[in-house]
């Protein structure tokens, strides 16, 4: 498996590539029996199955849900599931202005302290980028309505990333380990009771899109089916979107909006002649350049200050050979206004 999460699932050998017409016509009308609509009914839809009609009108998009041969893809039902995310999403944001509204004894600098405290820990335990991700989106619910106290606050990050580790993680380390990492600062049963407070408050809605969730479908329509898989541009959007998770400020932009601005980014950084955005990446992220100005913007300041940041710990994270070093790619002095500009402009 990629370190970028980028792996391709062993071939299904029983489906021939002749059959692949039939299969299409059997998955329609297994769509058709479930009710599941095959084409774009509202502006909100991801995607459409069939892009001939885009491709009528000379608008370059690759289709990139015509491969029935990988079933990690769900090529018959990617678009339905890309759809409830964007949906979703809206309803597990937590608060953006929690800092200022609800508490008292915690501020931006401590939340992002212990966010790159749990990238440290993540790593120690070799937990996939997904954990990381829940846990911060259950640590800034949590925050949007509990009043914390400073010396809990570790409590609360540690107990957040036990769930998600139980959420996502084939082995999630055990009770006694998350003890462990914070050098026994906290007993096995103040862990185990932050851990039920938090999903009762959560009330057990464990189930959040994350940019990560977005990065992955994203990557794909970037690269194009046609092109060699590039991991510079994939750990690179994954290292952008992962230096979000630090800044408090970055709650206001859409789990979506970040994973396409961080696409954006990255494809600048790697190609600044050329114009990141293109026809496909509108089409399945459903962003124009200019609804990522903004987002795009404050990643960019937050890739160029990373040098100089006191929390290191995702930069020496993604400065390692298995990341292909781009923590130390250089950044661009600034980005052109025209890239902004919609495609039809």
């Amino acid at each position: 498996m990629s370190t970028c999460d980028s792996f391709k699932s062993p071939e299904v050998e029983y489906i021939d590539s002749n059959e692949i017409i039939a299969i299409d016509s059997i998955n329609k009308k297994t769509l058709s029996n479930l009710y599941i609509s095959d084409h774009l009914e509202t502006a909100e839809n991801v995607c459409i199955r069939d892009t001939r009609n885009d491709m009528e009108t000379n608008v370059k998009i690759v289709n990139l849900d015509d491969n029935y041969q990988d079933p990690q893809l769900c090529a018959t039902i990617a678009c339905d599931i890309y759809k409830h995310l964007r949906a979703s999403e809206m309803k597990k944001r937590p608060s953006t202005d929690y800092m200022e509204i609800i508490q008292k004894d915690i501020n931006a600098s401590m939340r992002a302290i212990l966010v790159d405290w749990l990238v440290e820990v993540s790593e120690e335990y070799r937990l996939v980028p997904d954990t990381l991700y829940l846990t911060v989106n259950y640590i800034d619910r949590y925050l949007s309505g509990n009043l914390m106290n400073r010396q809990r606050l570790q409590l609360l990050g540690i107990a957040c990333m036990m769930i998600a580790a139980k959420y996502e993680e084939i082995c999630a380390p055990q009770v006694e380990e998350f003890c462990y990492i914070t050098d026994n600062t906290y007993f096995r049963d103040e862990v185990l009771d932050m851990e039920s407070t938090v999903l009762n408050y959560l009330k057990f809605e464990m189930t959040a899109p994350t940019a990560k969730c977005f990065l992955r479908r994203f990557v794909r329509a970037a690269q194009g089916i046609n092109e060699a898989p590039s991991m510079q541009l994939e750990c690179l959007a994954n290292y952008i979107a992962e230096l979000s998770l630090l800044e408090y400020t970055m709650l206001c932009y859409a789990p979506s909006l970040v994973a396409a601005s961080a696409i954006f980014l990255a494809k600048y950084i790697l190609l600044p002649s050329k114009r990141p955005w293109n026809s496909t990446l509108q089409h399945y992220t459903l962003y124009e350049p200019v609804d990522l100005c903004h987002c795009v913007k404050d990643l960019y300041r937050l890739c160029c200050g990373s040098h100089n940041s006191t929390l290191p710990a995702i930069r020496e994270k993604y400065s390692q050979h298995k990341y292909k070093f781009v923590a130390k790619k250089y950044c661009p002095p600034s980005i052109p206004e025209e890239f902004f500009q919609n495609l039809s402009c």
